[in-house]
């Protein structure tokens, strides 16, 4: 079934259409999210992250309008699980500086609560400079989403999209030294 039609029933008052919708895109939730704890500690693992995300979703009554907003409230719901995580593991830590994120188009090899809350510091302040690309950065790289399935949801063409990420990636990078 057509996710765009279930998200459209949900909004519409249907309490069992963004479970279906959920349901029939988990697979590909648990993949990005496998992707994004790669190496990570045990504590936090891909099914506890997406159904986490699920929760705080359907708790929040967000009624994703299409494809890109489910995907878009997803990605923002797994980061904040993600520096939450990151915060807490940190604080057990005693805390330490922060440190330099690379984005090199992939998620990071493996999970590191200070580069993740550097990210989140960083695309703060990019989301209040251009929330564009911090919307861009966050469905490539917390939804694992790529150019070929960012384009239409974002309504531009990879080639833009790639000129966007580099200048996301470069004032990331800036915000962070």
């Amino acid at each position: 079934m057509d996710i765009t039609l279930l998200l459209d029933r949900a909004r519409a008052g249907d309490g069992e259409s963004l479970s279906r919708a959920y349901g029939l895109l988990y697979d590909e939730m648990r993949k990005i999210a496998r992707g994004l704890l790669r190496g990570g500690e045990a504590t936090l693992t891909p099914t506890v992250l997406v159904n986490e995300a699920y929760l705080r979703l359907n708790g929040a009554k967000l009624s994703p309008e299409n494809r890109k907003h489910f995907f878009a409230t997803s990605a923002q719901a797994m980061r904040w699980i993600v520096m939450d995580h990151a915060k807490r593991s940190r604080a057990a830590r005693h805390g330490g500086g922060l440190v330099r994120v690379e984005l090199d188009g992939d998620f990071p090899a493996e999970f590191d609560a200070g580069r993740m809350l550097a990210l989140d510091a960083a695309l703060e302040r990019l989301g209040r400079i251009d929330p564009a690309r911090r919307e861009l950065v966050e469905l490539r790289f917390f939804a694992g989403l790529d150019y070929a399935e960012l384009a239409p949801l974002l309504g531009r063409s990879e080639r833009t999209l790639k000129r966007e990420w580099a200048a996301a990636r470069a004032a990331l990078q800036a915000m962070m030294e």
